[in-house]
Formats: C-alpha cells, sequence, structure tokens
C-alpha cells in the first residue's frame, strides 16, 4: 500500500498537558479578579430588547446581552397541518434554535447542529409550563431563534427573547420565562458568563467546573427548565440554583419594560381600528 507522505500521521495514543501542570497547593482555583469586562462574580450584564422588529412575524423580539445578539419571530397560533396534531386538545409548541454562521469565531454551518438541536428541546420544554396551550385547540405555535452574536448565555437570553415574542404576539400564558446561566470555576460562581468564561479551563484538577442555566417563571416563583453541565458538589449546586433564580428576578424588571413600550406602540393603532 503506497504510504502518503503528504500526512503528518499523529501518534496512536496522547495524554493531556493537564496532568504535567504544576499547581501550587496554597493557590486558590478560579479566574483572577476582577472580570474581563469589570464586573462583580455576582453581577449580570446589561440587557436591552425591543419587540415588534420582524413585521411578517405575529411577534418578534430583538435584545442584546453584553455583545450576544438574538433574535426571535413567533407564528401562530394557526391550524395545524398534520392530521393527528388536530386531534389534540391543546396547541403544539414547536421550537427551532440556530446560530447564524457568522455568529461564533469558528463559522457556523447551515445544517443544524447537535448542540442546536439541543438547546431547541430545552426551549420547547422550558417554554410549554407557561403558554395557555389548551386555549388553543388543533393549533400549532411556531419560535423561531438566531443568535446574530454569541458572547456566552445564548440559552439564557433565546429563553427570555422567546418568552418576551410569545408576549408580544397576543398569545395567552400564565407568566413569562426568564433565563439565567452561571458558570462555576472553581469556587467562584460567575453569573451571566461570557464565551471567554464559559469555555476556560479549571485552573487546578478536582474541582467544581460546570454550567447550569435556569429558566424561571418569576411571578409564580416556579422553574420550568434546568440545565447542567459538568460536576457539581451538593452544596455548589443549590447556591448556583439560588444564584441564578436572583439573576431572573433581577432581569424581570426589563421584561417588563420591553412589554410596556410593545402594548404602547400598538395602543394608538388599536384605538384607531376602534
Amino acid at each position: 500500500m503506497p504510504v502518503d507522505t503528504k500526512r503528518v500521521r499523529g501518534p496512536d495514543e496522547s495524554q493531556s498537558p493537564l496532568l504535567f501542570e504544576r499547581v501550587d497547593a496554597g493557590a486558590k482555583p478560579g479566574p483572577v479578579q476582577p472580570r474581563a469586562d469589570g464586573r462583580a462574580a455576582a453581577e449580570p450584564r446589561p440587557v436591552f430588547a425591543r419587540a415588534g422588529l420582524v413585521s411578517q412575524a405575529d411577534g418578534s423580539v430583538y435584545a442584546e446581552c453584553g455583545r450576544s445578539k438574538v433574535l426571535c419571530a413567533v407564528y401562530g397560533p394557526r391550524e395545524s397541518d398534520r392530521k393527528e396534531e388536530r386531534r389534540m386538545s391543546g396547541a403544539t409548541l414547536g421550537c427551532e434554535f440556530r446560530f447564524a454562521p457568522f455568529s461564533c469565531r469558528k463559522r457556523a454551518a447551515w445544517i443544524q447542529g447537535n448542540l442546536e438541536k439541543e438547546y431547541s428541546s430545552i426551549m420547547e420544554q422550558s417554554l410549554q409550563p407557561a403558554i395557555c396551550l389548551h386555549k388553543y385547540p388543533r393549533s400549532q405555535i411556531e419560535v423561531y431563534v438566531m443568535v446574530l452574536e454569541n458572547d456566552g448565555s445564548t440559552l439564557a437570553a433565546a429563553l427570555t427573547c422567546a418568552s418576551l415574542a410569545l408576549a408580544e404576539a397576543g398569545i395567552e400564558m400564565f407568566d413569562v420565562v426568564v433565563g439565567c446561566s452561571l458558570r462555576q470555576c472553581g469556587e467562584v460562581s460567575l453569573l451571566d458568563p461570557t464565551a471567554a468564561e464559559e469555555y476556560s479551563a479549571a485552573s487546578a484538577q478536582g474541582v467544581n467546573n460546570g454550567s447550569l442555566t435556569v429558566a424561571l417563571l418569576p411571578t409564580l416563583n416556579q422553574i420550568s427548565g434546568l440545565v447542567s453541565k459538568g460536576e457539581w458538589e451538593e452544596e455548589a449546586a443549590v447556591e448556583a440554583i439560588k444564584a441564578c433564580v436572583e439573576g431572573c428576578q433581577k432581569l424581570y424588571s426589563v421584561v417588563q419594560q420591553c412589554l410596556t413600550r410593545s402594548i404602547k406602540r400598538k395602543l394608538p393603532q388599536l384605538v384607531s381600528k376602534a
């Protein structure tokens, strides 16, 4: 068999360079304070949200969380195309989460990847408890989320943005959904992490190094979705969930202001039609 001389063959086995990293016994694990953007560990990034930017959609919201930019459009409720769904007593919810090709450092593909499919399923499970699906029989509601720039906490931003778009579309809901993420790095909990903080490696072996995303119904004070990755200790996990719930409550005022501005813009049109 001819040998390919142009291809450099790597070794059959390899070891992680972290095995040879020198760790001081007295050093505390965790990133160097303060954070790169000057925030405290428990401080979320400023959030901007505006509704009604996509004229073809029944409801749409554009949101910025720091440098992360998310656009959501909602279509429906409308009659279901599938015969089996028409027999159901309530509406069906479909969610699609996508990264724009230019949103990440590494160009994203047009074909939906595994992470996008995972986020789509999480969004569907987290938004369903907040929507009065039983009031829209034999119909479907479609939610499309596009991340225009990924600088961390995109799933939490997508949950908040999608909930705002559903409310802006006039769909009856028990409560809005607010998302918040947290990155645990050693003994330090970083609320609303950036992309650099999300993918940073632990500075020492055997420490907590996980991520957490919580979807909260703030008025009902109920958690509709929780996603955890990495290794956690019991006490650290409980404190992380509490921190995310507090972060969601802080963002609730932004959600209220966005919906209030949207209603004020629509009010003159509704009065003229009446």
